[in-house]
């Protein structure tokens, strides 16, 4: 595994990343390691790939959305049935730094991949696993998708209207929680092997990736027996914040929950004596009445255009927002600025594709190279650990690897 060098300092630059996942979670995590300058070889099933090709939007025979999730990125495509493939795998794992994986629980074991296994040969391997619901516990071996961490997880019972049908939020983000907890779990073990010398196993579930973002959820449950439900656009238990609906039809999102932000908010929409009311100086007051100010608010957005909601907001240091639609997002000055959208040039054509965060101030993410074909790399990998090309030719043959499909990139 050899490690293709940005052009400007990575700090992953050296690390070397097995991705064995499929979809949304596992190849999530690999690809934020990318971005910072991993070297991350994937392995795809022969032909096909990864479904996340073909999954949404398609642009010629491959879908926009894999550009940016597997962006710096080499594929290896292996039948992981095959026990040749399998000890490829070993191969690579013995000189890796991390392997990922989001498959079901046992998986890896039947193909003789364990991380007892892999450890034996590398006893520096860091792992991480990815799933519906961890490694143990009594529903390990369901299948789990983001959506279903989503209402495990205490989300979706949130995310509704009272008394309406629960919603999902419209992304994976109980994919995406996950993989970034699985980020988190690759540097914190990457840290203690310093001191160690030794990997670890890193084991996320969908569901408590999710969990661990809901705040003061099971505290409330636990020291009052409060269930929260859902509050539709408001911040239960914090007040004044909500969307509030303006004359020309859009909504502007309003935060005055803060004390002296509250205060400068009621000043902002012509009701000083409501910023002076001693019952309303503090969160608690202002929940209590929480009816009675978001009326006062949104009798003063319907008058207004949500343009001048947020500049007579901005003016008086209240956080205030407009809803973006993703032309919004593509359009707005800001995010070019701090280069969330960039245009890469994709298969002869232009594509926007999101920056890449977190910013580091001395040695940033890059996009190196965009989304490889299934199996683009097959011939180089294999050959940087020892194959011949007759060899490689063998094992395409018998269906093993699929190396054909290289390209100059």
């Amino acid at each position: 595994m050899s490690q293709i060098t940005p052009p400007n300092p990575s700090a992953l630059a050296g690390l070397k990343v097995l991705e064995m996942g499929q979809l949304i979670a596992g190849p999530f995590a690999a690809k934020t390691l990318a971005d910072f300058g991993a070297e991350v070889i994937k392995i795809e099933t022969p032909g096909a790939g990864d479904p996340l090709r073909n999954w949404r939007m398609m642009k010629g025979d491959t879908s926009v959305w894999w550009q940016a999730q597997s962006r710096n990125k080499q594929s290896l495509a292996l039948d992981l049935k095959r026990a040749e493939a399998q000890a490829i795998v070993r191969r690579l794992a013995g000189a890796a730094d991390v392997l990922i994986e989001n498959f079901r629980p046992g998986t890896l074991e039947g193909w003789g991949l364990s991380p007892a296994v892999l450890q034996a040969l590398n006893p520096r391997l860091i792992i991480l696993r990815v799933s519906g619901y961890g490694q143990t516990g009594p529903y390990r071996d369901r299948p789990g998708f983001g959506v279903i961490g989503e209402a495990m997880g205490g989300l979706r019972h949130l995310t509704a209207e009272p008394g309406r049908v629960p919603v999902r939020v419209g992304v994976s983000m109980g994919d995406t929680l996950a993989a970034l907890h699985g980020v988190i779990g690759i540097l914190l073990a990457l840290q203690e092997r310093q001191r160690s010398g030794l990997g670890q196993v890193i084991d996320v579930a969908l569901y408590e990736a999710v969990f661990n973002c809901m705040e003061s959820l099971l505290p409330e449950y636990g020291t009052f027996g409060a269930v929260r439900g859902p509050a539709g656009s408001a911040l239960p238990g914090i007040a004044p914040s909500n969307a509030y609906l303006c004359r020309d039809g859009g909504y502007a999102l309003i935060a005055g929950n803060g004390d002296s932000i509250f205060r400068r908010l009621m000043k902002a929409i012509g009701q000083p004596q409501v910023a002076d009311d001693p019952q309303l100086a503090q969160n608690a007051g202002r929940v209590a009445r929480v009816g009675e100010l978001d009326a006062l608010i949104g009798q003063w957005t319907a008058s207004r255009t949500v343009d001048e909601v947020l500049t007579a907001l901005e003016a008086q240091g209240v956080p205030a927002g407009r809803i973006y639609t993703v032309a919004d997002i593509a359009q707005d000055p800001h995010y070019r600025a701090r280069g969330m959208i960039t245009t890469e040039q994709i298969d002869g054509h232009e594509m926007l594709l999101p920056g890449i965060v977190p910013k580091l101030s001395r040695t940033p993410g890059t996009h190196v190279r965009p989304a490889p074909r299934v199996g683009q790399d097959s011939r180089p990998v294999l050959r940087r650990m020892g194959l011949s090309e007759e060899q490689i030719d063998e094992l395409e043959a018998l269906g093993v690897v699929a190396a054909n499909q290289e390209v100059t990139s």
